[in-house]
């Protein structure tokens, strides 16, 4: 299945651009216009990565992104800020908000595709491991092991040394 993938831009000329290239490497593409579009947009499509610009009227980028990293149902999705902005401060700016990486205007398509497929592998890995966690707990297993751990005894070992030198350090090593 392709990866989603939700452009977020002001400017209706970089979002053409960035689906177009998108879409003709297969990913599944959505664009929103502006920030509360881009909330309401990732709940209803519930993308892989967001492709979100910092300057836009009303709220900005780096508002977006702080409500989506503090959304529970959101907060692991990769957000990528693209910016004309290049200024250090910005980026810290951004990485305060939650952003996991940038792309400065104009985008790179190297540079495009290698974030989104490294960003899109590892939301991919940490899905799997949250959805393993949820069914471990649906079923009760994580409950039923620590339960099982309590109840073994203290493991016992038995240590034959003739050197005394050794036994003096495996008895100082014991807890």
């Amino acid at each position: 299945m392709p990866a989603r993938v939700l452009v977020v831009d002001d400017t209706p000329l970089n979002v053409k651009l960035l689906v177009a290239k998108l879409t003709a490497e297969y990913y599944l593409v959505e664009s929103a216009v502006d920030g509360p579009s881009a909330i309401a947009a990732v709940k209803a499509f519930q993308p892989d990565i967001v492709l979100l610009d910092v300057m836009m009227p009303g709220m900005d980028g780096f508002e977006v992104c702080r409500r989506l990293k503090a959304d529970r149902t959101s907060q692991h999705i990769p957000i990528v800020m693209v910016t004309a902005l290049s200024d250090q401060a910005d980026r810290i700016r951004g990485l305060d908000a939650g952003a996991d990486d940038f792309l400065t205007k104009p985008v790179d398509d190297i540079a495009l595709f290698a974030r989104v497929r490294s960003l899109v592998r590892i939301k991919t890995m940490s899905d799997e491991l949250r959805l393993r966690r949820e069914t471990e707990s649906q079923l009760g297993a994580l409950a039923e092991a620590e339960e099982i751990a309590a109840d073994l005894p203290r493991p016992v070992v038995l240590l034959i040394e003739d050197s005394t030198f050794d036994v003096d350090r495996s008895r100082y090593r014991q807890s």
